[in-house]
């Protein structure tokens, strides 16, 4: 009976997750280059059941030792294990703005122990110092001219803070910034990430690595990308698919609140009918 209470309170609680999950991808729809989260949803530990007995031998000393009979296999619910982006890309939209930068992947390789493709993205500097990635281009340009992403300053291949004079500026697809005069000012970082499992998200449309830093894709081999000038990437959100989502993960919180509220009955009068002694 108890086995029962905990096995649909941990369905509910992992379809409460897997709400609020979906809740964050649809407040995020309009994000630009926000990457929507998937749910892994996993059983807990299998448990085996066994038939506890005991035999005598038949001995002076009636000897008796313990036996145990396999009944069977019973699973006790299930849980979500880790939310993990989906790093497809997102619809393309002109905006005409000279600091945004849409970040376009035509060739990228398959992770071979994943199975999943490989993703790249925009190298920023946070104010502490520390290195963060992106796929949002929405940049500006700050007082002191450095190309920025909501305070964070865009990193040139060298690993410095990109310095404009003005917006005046062109960009080719390859990322390199070419003033109005057309010098050459710098040349945007760009990120590869072999193993999409190594980013994690931090918020406002930033990713970190635990391990190491992400390397430069510039000039890899089989690596093929470039950057569309005055566009921004929009969020691979799908929105009808997500609240059809919703409405079955509601469903399902809803089923298991029933079945919770069954025990609930069979337990109430387990203790006050059954139970009662005369």
């Amino acid at each position: 009976m108890l086995r029962g209470f905990y096995t649909a309170a941990a369905g509910m609680l992992s379809q409460q997750r897997r709400t609020e999950m979906l809740s964050n991808n649809l407040a995020n729809a309009n994000t630009p280059g926000y990457k929507s989260d998937q749910s892994v949803t996993r059983a807990f530990p299998e448990m085996l059941l066994s038939r506890m007995d005991s035999e005598s031998i038949p001995t002076k000393n009636s000897l008796s030792f313990q036996t145990s009979s396999p009944i069977g296999s019973i699973h006790t619910g299930a849980y979500i294990q880790e939310l993990v982006p989906l790093f497809s890309q997102g619809d393309i939209r002109e905006t005409g703005l000279a600091t945004d930068a849409a970040l376009v992947e035509e060739n990228m390789p398959i992770n071979e122990e994943t199975g999943l493709k490989s993703s790249l993205l925009f190298a920023v500097q946070t104010g502490e110092g520390g290195l963060r990635y992106t796929r949002n281009g929405r940049f500006t340009i700050n007082v002191a001219g450095e190309l920025t992403l909501a305070g964070n300053r865009v990193l040139s291949s060298t690993g410095q803070p990109i310095r404009l004079n003005s917006d005046q500026f062109k960009m080719t697809e390859n990322g390199l910034i070419l003033s109005e005069e057309g010098g050459q000012v710098a040349q945007i970082d760009v990120r590869f990430a072999e193993d999409v499992r190594e980013l994690v998200k931090e918020g406002n449309g930033l990713y970190r690595t635990e391990n190491r830093d992400l390397p430069s894709a510039i000039g890899l081999q089989d690596v093929a990308y470039q950057l569309k000038q005055g566009f921004i990437e929009r969020s691979n959100v799908d929105i009808s698919k997500a609240y059809t989502d919703m409405m079955t993960s509601y469903r399902s919180f809803e089923a298991n609140q029933k079945v919770l509220q069954a025990y609930d009955k069979s337990m109430d009068k387990a203790v006050n009918e059954i139970g009662r002694i005369g």
